[in-house]
């Protein structure tokens, strides 16, 4: 028959204590730290520096968070060179490290979160996404004709540049082999794009300002003219992502179609663009997250109107990056409501790249090759 207890006796906890203790000596002997070790070494790290610190009058979190993560890092060191040996004390280090860079990068990514959510979310109402700023002055208002006018320039952008940029790399991937003629065009358009990938926005815009310029007079702006500006920014982009995502079909699938009679049109319809679907969405998304947040070629090309325009043929066309910066930068009295306004469409903006992200990994899921057939 077998006895159970409901509560522990103080001898069975001193049992649990004592078994606890064996395995933390095991550990030890054989060669390994105790898994509570990396935390308790960081946290005594931490104290201890902030103690220091603060004995000498210069405490402060940045600088105790470094220097206690520098001291963990030597603690742990020493600690495993002793228990564990030079190699795993090595390992230990560069994956503290990394953990390190990993969580460096993200402060700042949380930090911006909720700096825009928090301050953004007080303008988070029905007359901000009903009403735009036309004759307004001062609280009220809205951002309506800014989020239509980012979605019809980031869209008019998309039309141009991602037909150009998905031919661009099916010509450098499946044609640039064929005639020594067509390698150096390849090579002069890789040249191109690797130029233009790295080329300041301003750029953009003063190109986009000045072909339009040319065409219908100085000082022409309109959505139009801003969606070129953002296109000669996001093609490359497509160029480059697509043509990685290109170079990652297997030549077999290639030649299996060739061998039934396909011909190459046909091939890359059929077999090679479907199988890197998914990497080609991913990639536009990205290009479109590139230049949706763009403000400096908009500020000459598409300019800055507090109304409600929807012809991205005529007049000037207001998006949601260039309505926040003029709220931020040109307050009136009070400022608290062009601030409010500003944080409000950035954290609109946000919203929409994640919606076109999310957009894009179903897009890509839905229409990607399925496995296991």
């Amino acid at each position: 028959m077998t006895t159970r207890y409901s509560e522990k006796s103080p001898e069975t906890g001193a049992e649990s204590r004592q078994s606890g203790d064996e395995a933390t000596r095991k550990a030890l002997v054989s060669g390994q730290l105790p898994s509570f070790t990396p935390i308790a070494t960081l946290v005594v790290s931490i104290v201890v520096v902030a103690g220091v610190l603060a004995l000498f009058g210069s405490f402060g979190i940045a600088m105790t968070l470094v220097l206690g993560f520098v001291t963990f890092l030597v603690v742990m060191r020493v600690l495993s060179h002793v228990v564990e040996g030079s190699r795993r004390a090595a390992d230990r280090t560069a994956r503290y490290v990394v953990t390190g860079a990993f969580v460096l990068a993200l402060l700042p990514l949380l930090s911006l979160l909720w700096t825009v959510t928090s301050k953004g979310v007080q303008r988070f109402d029905g007359e901000f996404f009903s009403s735009s700023m036309f004759a307004i002055v001062g609280e009220g208002g809205g951002a309506v004709h800014a989020i239509w006018g980012t979605l019809i320039i980031t869209g008019i952008t998309t039309l141009i540049a991602v037909p150009i940029g998905i031919f661009s790399s099916i010509f450098l991937v499946e044609y640039s082999n064929e005639t020594p003629l067509l390698r150096k065009t390849a090579s002069v358009l890789r040249f191109f794009v690797d130029v233009m990938t790295g080329i300041p926005s301003i750029v953009a815009g003063l190109f986009a300002y000045t072909l339009f310029s040319f065409i219908f007079g100085a000082g022409y702006k309109s959505g139009l003219a801003g969606a070129v500006a953002l296109a000669v920014l996001m093609i490359p982009v497509v160029v480059r992502s697509t043509e990685e995502m290109l170079r990652l079909v297997p030549n077999e699938l290639r030649e299996a179609s060739y061998a039934l009679g396909v011909p190459k049109w046909k091939t890359i319809v059929k077999v090679v663009l479907p199988t890197s679907v998914a990497g080609i969405v991913t990639g536009v998304i990205l290009a479109i997250a590139r230049v949706i947040g763009e403000t400096a070629p908009l500020l000459m090309t598409a300019g800055l109107y507090t109304g409600m325009n929807t012809n991205a043929l005529q007049g000037q066309m207001t998006t949601l990056p260039v309505f926040a910066y003029y709220q931020y930068v040109t307050p009136g009295i009070p400022q608290e409501p062009y601030y409010a306004r500003a944080f409000a469409s950035a954290l609109t903006l946000i919203i929409i790249v994640m919606a076109l992200n999310a957009i894009g990994r179903y897009v890509a899921y839905k229409f990607a090759p399925k496995t296991g057939r």
